[in-house]
């Protein structure tokens, strides 16, 4: 959460909304705010943290556990229509990658502006897949822009 907090701006300079949503109270938000967050990040995460008593929205995420009483560690790429467009969903060792999310954000809104498809490891400025006009169809053509170690 904190490191979304210091990416937080490049989130909004994408007109991207950022939320999080546990099952614990308001007040355990409040606190965790105060004593935790704000000793990592100067003022705390500067994005919404919402409750989600007794799990409803992570079931409908497929994030609640329901033995243990919490929501899975998750993140939801949702476009303005709606749409979840990509999901990761991490048992607690592993922690997220932030710079990861915001690839994805810029490749999802480059082919939504495009049209283009964003072939494995894009980045802005690579290549990317272009469809055929007529058939909107990339078989056959992949092999002539894009080789494996551009992923990397």
């Amino acid at each position: 959460m904190t490191a979304v907090a210091v990416k937080y701006p490049e989130f909004r300079e994408r007109g991207v909304e950022v939320l999080a949503i546990s099952v614990d109270s308001i007040f355990s938000h409040k606190v965790w705010q105060e004593e935790e967050l704000t000793r990592m990040v100067e003022r705390g995460v500067p994005y919404p943290m919402l409750s989600d008593p007794g799990g409803k929205i992570g079931t409908l995420y497929g994030v609640y556990d329901e033995d243990e009483g919490v929501n899975v560690r998750g993140r939801f790429l949702i476009d303005p229509n709606g749409i979840i467009q990509a999901m990761e969903v991490l048992t607690p060792p592993v922690g997220r990658n932030v710079a990861e999310a915001l690839r994805q954000i810029k490749a999802y809104q480059y082919t939504q502006t495009t049209g283009e498809v964003m072939p494995s490891g894009w980045q802005p400025g690579k290549p990317t897949l272009k469809p055929d006009p007529k058939t909107l169809k990339l078989a056959g053509k992949v092999w002539e822009v894009w080789k494996p170690d551009m992923a990397f």
